[in-house]
């Protein structure tokens, strides 16, 4: 049962992600933009669906939510302190480098399959979605935008671990390639941030 929803959710995304360049949505601040904003940067994408990844291939139960919990709900914190600190024209250091960072760190785990009990999976990536949050906080603007955020980051979350369900019955080699695809974009974002 839970199989057959976490794919039907997974499979509902996939015109959002198909739609999630088209328009100028960028621009607006309702739900709408919100909702599509995590859709169009990949390292927010891949942080995300490797959440739900590597949930669903190192927990079981309600224990394989906490951490897509976690992340939903420290990323809506890290924004709405991006959104005041926006406002007053502060800026946090190191955002960038720590989403991507994030990335790697989130595919490793991954691929490595590393298990931790769900309080320390939570505590780990729950680090990590304040930068995310802190970055997405000031593009959007608050309100609607933020809930449509959050909205889809459940989605995607969803579908990471709709695959983590998927690629738990089949050989390692499969859950260890997605992890490490993940991986290598956050060392390949990490990278471009020291050259730039």
């Amino acid at each position: 049962m839970i199989r057959r929803l976490l794919v039907a959710t997974a499979v509902a995304a996939l015109p959002a992600v198909a739609a999630a360049h088209a328009g100028d949505a960028a621009h607006d601040h309702g739900l709408t933009a919100g909702f599509m904003h995590p859709f169009t940067g990949l390292d927010h994408l891949a942080a995300m669906l490797a959440v739900g990844l590597w949930s669903a291939l190192t927990q079981t139960g309600r224990r394989m939510l906490a951490a897509p919990f976690a992340f939903a709900g420290l990323l809506l914190v890290g924004a709405l302190a991006g959104l005041g600190l926006g406002a007053q024209g502060l800026a946090v250091p190191g955002v960038e480098p720590m989403v991507a960072a994030s990335v790697l760190v989130l595919g490793l785990v991954a691929a490595a399959r590393w298990r931790l009990g769900a309080t320390a999976s939570a505590a780990l990536v729950g680090a990590f979605a304040v930068f995310h949050g802190l970055a997405h906080g000031a593009e959007l603007g608050g309100g609607a935008a933020l809930v449509g955020m959050v909205l889809a980051t459940a989605l995607l979350h969803a579908g990471g671990l709709a695959l983590g369900d998927a690629l738990r019955a089949l050989a390692p080699v499969w859950s260890r390639a997605a992890g490490g695809a993940i991986a290598l974009l956050g060392l390949g974002l990490l990278t471009r941030l020291v050259i730039a």
